[in-house]
């Protein structure tokens, strides 16, 4: 296809509408011209001569292109001069035409440019030789006959301009006459360099004809004189063209306009009609064919030459040239001429050792009409500047698809999905929502650290692949950063959104296997739409975070967007500084829940719980102040903090003879630390605490998740003699059977079926299972919620030893524990080196 708003053009044999009126020119001024002229045609011996020396001097000095037309500055204005003043008028009409036929016959014009220039010429000199007639007679070579002649030969240039421009305008545009203007400013200096010349020939001529002789030689001289102007003019133009063409590229290569910037001043430069760029396919860039012909403002995508010979260059790495000046390969000049073709240049563009593609020009539009050996060389040396170019382009476009990509998945990053969601919402659609869905890779920090990062990154790349495959194809799937990709696209509501999240997370879900291992990939999804959801890109971006982050408490769930998840996670961000302040005046509390046992109802220990009372807030749960703790560092802290009050009450319950273990939990995170198990150990020294009166609590997500390093920590617990439970059993995707590998001497089952054992069989089901492996694994069970009686009776039906919930008591802040004590704890069971029973349990 041709480029952008390419005019339409008319054919050539069209040029009769100039050419006519042209013809009717001559004739009417030559019949006018012989009417008045005293003798109107003679003097065929110096007319003979004066021909041939049109003919030679019609060849062309200095050639210039106007679009498809070419046109050379010549010296015959010089005999033309010679002829009006020697030979009568209508001889010069003659001998000029026929020079002008002779000439165009010898370069093997169309019959249309043919008669075109044969009539521009005898209408030219028509009107010079009427214009001559018309004017006094003068006497001598004085300066009222340089004048006339001035005139005479002025009205032939006129012309011959006018009807260049005429014709041109009518083929092509109006663009093109006034280029044609422009264009041959140059040439109106070389016009009168030649006149004046002329007149000085005549001059001498006058006095004497001997003067030939040193005219002769002053001719050879000019000739000698125009030819090395012409080199001159030409390099000029070359290196005219070539810092243009570095400046286009240049500044082209940053817009993505090189192709069209480069081939237009590659054919301009080379004066051809065509100019070709290929580049073969390469990695994610495609084939590129693109040619710029001398008549079409755009670009086309076909070529005038055949695949062959571009392969040919490519292969050899070396030019390939066919046409009458330089032939390398003759083998294809018929063929290329059967297709319009008469020569050719293809040159490879090379980067390095490599060669990337090939540039190559075809057909030469002036004289000489083929092209040199010294064009093949400016076509190299334009071929190393846009290899350079073209690969700085590639590697420009490369950064900038980088920028907007992620490295690993290749998938859009969080940039470019930033920019989609940006262009989505600006573009409203009744009955349509523009839904964003963000997954969230479940345990991959654990897999990195047990297996290298490594398997890491296989396991995001596979789940980007099942993201990319399972979408709508209408759906943009990038990853938004870390374990997180996003899938946005329109959808007709958020329940279909919804629905589409679900579907995903169970077709991307499945096994991955490393080696002999194997690991589950699931996902946890966060939603949110536009509009409901906000107006903008980086709103919805932040509440489909905040979507997804809520969505990790409930393992497998879709978690659409509320603004209540907002305000909770602006108050976490609050209370940051707060957490901090309250740690370092002492403004956290422990609570202490009882652990009883069921058969006795005898008190084993307490669990020792963080509470904190904001002075604006209020109570802040737990959940929330834990997470901001992991979030600014400020865990650690933490931690040590409720293992000190924890130890220093064990302590004073020993010295008050009642020996009572404590229990804390830890993070997931804290198992990650190296250094923890050396803390407890210099705490159970500092307090003087046994460390078997020291139990330390982790969920069950964050052991059983296949990680190493939480191991090793639960063993350099265990052998420093503190006893380790499984917190909340049950609600994590482990198996039983996994509990053999961990070092542990509790399981707590979760209070979500314990406190369904009286209505759903399944949840009585899967406690009493819990309970029955958990003994032959010769582990203690708790049972967490134990809210009323028909539970504990269930319960130790079961065989589960100890509970701890609302029916023994609520946690209580230490002076309430130990009013508790006072009251629930029947003084005559307390014996020495016993548990203290419960009196009542209410």
């Amino acid at each position: 296809m041709s480029g952008r708003d390419n005019p339409r053009r008319r054919p050539s044999e069209d040029a009769w509408i100039i050419t006519a009126p042209l013809a009717l020119v001559a004739v009417a001024c030559s019949t006018v011209t012989g009417l008045i002229a005293k003798p109107p045609i003679g003097g065929w011996l110096p007319a003979v001569l004066l021909l041939a020396l049109m003919i030679v001097a019609s060849g062309p000095v200095v050639g210039v292109v106007i679009r498809r037309q070419s046109l050379g500055m010549t010296l015959t204005e010089l005999p033309l001069v010679l002829a009006f003043y020697f030979l009568p008028p209508l001889t010069v009409v003659l001998i000029y035409t026929l020079s002008s036929l002779v000439t165009h016959l010898r370069h093997r014009l169309s019959a249309p440019k043919l008669w075109f220039n044969v009539a521009r010429a005898a209408a030219g000199t028509s009107v010079g030789a009427l214009v001559l007639t018309i004017l006094p007679p003068t006497e001598g070579v004085g300066p009222a006959t340089w004048l006339g002649l001035c005139l005479a030969v002025a009205m032939v240039i006129l012309v011959s301009l006018t009807s260049i421009a005429a014709v041109q305008t009518l083929l092509i545009g109006w663009h093109a006459g006034r280029e044609t203007f422009r264009a041959l400013r140059s040439g109106v200096l070389t016009n009168g360099i030649n006149v004046s010349a002329g007149l000085i020939v005549l001059m001498l001529l006058e006095q004497s004809w001997w003067s030939l002789v040193p005219l002769a030689a002053l001719a050879a001289g000019l000739v000698a004189v125009y030819r090395s102007y012409t080199e001159f003019f030409q390099q000029h133009r070359t290196l005219s063209g070539m810092y243009e063409l570095s400046r286009a590229i240049s500044a082209s290569g940053q817009d993505g306009t090189l192709a069209d910037a480069l081939l237009g001043r590659v054919r301009g430069l080379m004066q051809a009609e065509y100019a070709t760029l290929w580049l073969p396919a390469q990695g994610r860039h495609p084939e590129t064919l693109l040619t710029a012909r001398v008549d079409d403002p755009g670009l086309l995508d076909t070529a005038p030459t055949g695949v062959e010979l571009r392969q040919r260059a490519m292969q050899k790495a070396r030019p390939v040239t066919v046409g009458r000046g330089v032939c390398s390969d003759p083998e294809f000049r018929a063929s290329l001429a059967e297709q319009g073709v008469k020569d050719t240049i293809i040159v490879p563009l090379r980067s390095g050792r490599v060669v990337i593609g090939t540039l190559e020009v075809t057909n030469r539009l002036v004289d000489p009409s083929h092209f040199t050996s010294r064009d093949v060389a400016v076509l190299e040396t334009v071929a190393a500047h846009a290899a350079v170019a073209l690969e700085n382009s590639r590697l420009v476009d490369r950064l900038r698809h980088d920028a907007d990509h992620d490295t690993l998945t290749k998938l859009p990053n969080r940039r470019r999905l930033t920019a989609a969601v940006a262009e989505a919402v600006k573009i409203g659609a009744p009955g349509e929502v523009v839904a964003l869905l963000l997954f969230d890779v479940d345990r991959l920090r654990q897999v990195n650290e047990s297996l290298g990062h490594a398997a890491g990154d296989k396991v995001l790349v596979e789940v980007a692949e099942r993201l990319r495959a399972c979408s709508p194809s209408s759906a943009l799937v990038g990853r938004a950063g870390g374990d997180e990709f996003l899938v946005t696209l329109r959808l007709e509501s958020t329940e279909a959104a919804l629905e589409l999240a679900a579907q995903l997370r169970e077709q991307i879900r499945d096994e991955m296997v490393f080696d002999a291992l194997t690991v589950d990939v699931d996902t946890v999804v966060g939603v949110a739409v536009h509009p409901d959801h906000g107006s903008d890109a980086v709103a919805l971006l932040q509440r489909v975070d905040l979507a997804a982050s809520a969505a990790k408490s409930v393992p497998g769930s879709v978690q659409l967007y509320s603004p209540g998840l907002e305000s909770r996670s602006l108050r976490r961000l609050g209370l940051a500084g707060d957490l901090q302040r309250a740690l370092e005046e002492g403004e956290l509390e422990v609570y202490f829940q009882p652990k009883v046992t069921l058969r006795d109802r005898r008190l084993v220990g307490v669990e020792c719980l963080a509470r904190w009372e904001h002075p604006a807030h209020g109570t802040v749960a737990p959940d929330d102040f834990v997470a901001v703790a992991e979030h600014t560092g400020q865990l650690g802290r933490l931690t040590e903090f409720v293992l000190r009050e924890s130890l220093r009450r064990s302590r004073d319950w020993s010295h008050g003879e009642q020996p009572l273990s404590v229990a804390v939990n830890l993070a997931a995170r804290t198992l990650t630390d190296q250094h923890f198990p050396a803390l407890v150990r210099d705490l159970l020294a500092e307090y003087g605490v046994p460390p078997q009166r020291l139990t330390l609590e982790v969920t069950e997500a964050g052991v059983l998740d296949g990680a190493e390093r939480p191991i090793s920590t639960l063993r350099s617990l265990r052998d420093l003699g503190v006893r380790l439970s499984v917190d909340d059993f049950g609600t994590g995707n482990s198996s039983l059977a996994q509990l053999r590998r961990l070092p542990v001497h509790e399981v707590k089952v979760d209070r979500s079926f314990v406190q369904g054992m009286a209505t759903d069989p399944g949840d009585l089901a899967i406690v009493n299972a819990v309970v029955t492996l958990s003994q032959q694994f010769g582990l203690a069970v708790v049972a967490e919620g134990v809210e009323s009686e028909l539970m504990l009776e269930l319960l130790q039906d079961i065989g589960c030893e100890i509970g701890q919930g609302f029916l023994f008591s609520r946690p209580l802040p230490y002076e309430r524990l130990e009013a508790w004590f006072g009251a629930q704890v029947d003084p005559e069971t307390v014996v020495a080196g016993e548990l203290p029973r419960l009196r009542v349990v209410p």
